[in-house]
């Protein structure tokens, strides 16, 4: 249906933008639906298989170079940024102890999908009100073939950084995206200045090296592909550079000089559950699936399911010290799939070795003793 002839579009925008507000998101950008830009870089990435198996990302190539396709009569994007940082975060204290389990921030708290896509549709309506016409819109999160960051960036929420996350000048990265596609030719914003300029700490600090070039990153080597897109077996080479990530990895994010500036999200179901604040390997992997199912009810993390959950403790075990009661318990874990199983006795296998390199520095240092001691005497 046509707007009536009296709204300012200008003045809408406004209340679109405060409404998205008290609607608890941070920031709010409008784009028209143009990524003619971002075809040849979507193109080559795919080409070079940097998708790995996520196979969903070479179909509806056309939706995703053209988003007004995906919904029809779109003209424009409205696009939301939501933090999600939890406080007393502590980052690196669950990257130094590797006997605890490290689990991507984002992933803390309830699952952010179905919160984002409850409150764009309380957006939609509240701009249909204001317009007392039926609108025809449609929200997204992560739930289409959409290029949300290409989307995001032009819509002035920020700059794609060299790690191909978003990030913005006064929140860093730390928040999640949304779009709402509308059929009103709202006003746009503009894009933002990049602002990265020579720095590569996200690519120095990635553990397996998936940043193969600024802005490109080969998913078939990032951590978070690996625990979480992956249900597959996990190149033994990778294994050891995974250290205690068990679903996901902020690295990139945790080195970026702009998260200096991220602010803390507001929303209380983004907020770390008890049992995933600092959690215990060992305590981890005992969990049954019940357990499993019940724990991580509403959490982005049930869906890798119990058995991919196990097969990610295992490799982070086996990157652990020694310790008798991990060995024990990878050597007596029960009713795992046979593709687990291989990454539990690869995790035996390291505990093994460094039990025996421990056994053999010691014995050495014995050696050394006794031997001063035969000279004094």
């Amino acid at each position: 249906m046509p707007l009536p002839s009296e709204i300012d579009l200008n003045q809408l925008v406004q209340h679109i933008k405060l409404t998205a507000k008290s609607l608890g998101f941070q920031q709010i950008g409008i784009t028209d639906v143009d990524l003619s830009q971002h075809h040849q870089q979507l193109e080559r990435w795919l080409e070079k298989g940097y998708h790995g198996e996520m196979d969903y990302l070479a179909r509806n190539v056309e939706l995703r170079k053209h988003p007004e396709l995906l919904h029809e009569g779109t003209m424009r994007i409205i696009s939301v940024r939501m933090d999600y940082l939890p406080e007393h975060a502590q980052f690196a204290q669950s990257l130094n102890h590797t006997e605890q389990a490290y689990i991507s921030r984002y992933a803390l708290g309830r699952d952010y999908h179905k919160l984002m896509r409850k409150r764009l549709n309380q957006l939609g309506k509240a701009i249909s009100q204001y317009c007392d016409s039926e609108l025809n819109m449609r929200p997204f999160v992560d739930s289409a073939p959409v290029l949300e960051r290409q989307l995001a960036t032009k819509a002035g929420l920020g700059w794609t950084g060299k790690h191909s996350l978003l990030i913005n000048q006064d929140a860093g990265s730390w928040f999640f995206l949304g779009e709402l596609f509308i059929n009103l030719p709202l006003p746009c914003d503009q894009a933002v200045e990049h602002q990265c300029g020579d720095c590569v700490a996200c690519l120095t600090i990635c553990p397996t090296q998936a940043i193969v070039a600024p802005y490109q990153v080969d998913a078939r080597r990032c951590i978070s592909y690996l625990t979480i897109e992956y249900d597959g077996v996990i190149d033994e080479d990778l294994r050891p550079l995974m250290g205690n990530r068990i679903y996901g990895c902020d690295d990139c994010q945790l080195a970026c000089p702009w998260n200096r500036y991220a602010q803390l999200g507001q929303e209380p179901d983004f907020a770390k559950r008890e049992q995933l604040n600092q959690p215990d390997l060992l305590a981890l992997f005992a969990w049954t699936e019940a357990e499993f199912l019940s724990k991580t009810e509403g959490s982005a993390i049930r869906r890798i399911g119990h058995q991919q959950w196990l097969r990610n403790i295992a490799i982070a075990l086996g990157n652990a010290p020694y310790s008798e009661q991990i060995l024990q318990q990878l050597q007596n874990k029960q009713d795992v799939t046979e593709q687990v199983q291989q990454h539990i006795d690869w995790a035996i296998k390291q505990q093994q070795n460094r039990a025996a390199q421990a056994s053999r520095k010691t014995a050495r240092l014995i050696r050394i003793v006794e031997k001063g001691l035969s000279r004094d005497a």
